[in-house]
């Protein structure tokens, strides 16, 4: 791992940072990207080092942007709340993390289990409306909800 992360590290930084336009969230994602290696297999010994590490390094820069678009979400949530009401540093950083893992979570669901999911949740429909909505039948629906809170109350 040590002539992996010595031969590549600065080809690594330098591909990231052309994606994302920063030399330090290039540089976190490069750290971060060795580190998943290094948590798969200490005795990881690729043929192709840069396709592995561009493999890995993708995956990573995707839930950069996803992470990035729900905290840009939840900010403007929270600036349309009175100032008053805001929670403090520690409890958005906590509530950003809540969404952030809640988001991976529905993202493992089909889609039209997350639908019936956010339909219920978000916008509050009752559980024929959302049958009607998907055009499916209510057993669906209930079945798609029970999927839905399992995988964000239990899976790993």
């Amino acid at each position: 791992m040590r002539a992996l992360y010595r031969d590549h590290h600065g080809w690594l930084k330098h591909w990231l940072r052309q994606r994302l336009g920063s030399a330090g969230d290039a540089a976190d994602l490069a750290h971060d990207t060795f580190l998943r290696l290094l948590a798969r297999d200490a005795a990881i010994v690729a043929r192709e080092p840069r396709a592995l590490l561009a493999t890995v390094a993708r995956g990573l820069v995707a839930n950069f942007y996803r992470r990035r678009q729900i905290e840009m979400a939840y900010l403007e949530a929270l600036a349309a709340q009175p100032e008053a009401t805001a929670p403090d540093p520690e409890a958005r950083a906590l509530a950003l993390e809540a969404l952030v893992e809640i988001d991976r979570r529905l993202d493992g669901l089909a889609p039209a289990v997350r639908r019936a999911f956010l339909l219920s949740q978000l916008d509050g429909l009752g559980q024929a409306e959302i049958a009607a909505q998907l055009g499916v039948s209510l057993a669906t629906v209930q079945r798609y909800l029970v999927k839905a809170l399992h995988q964000c109350c239990f899976a790993p």
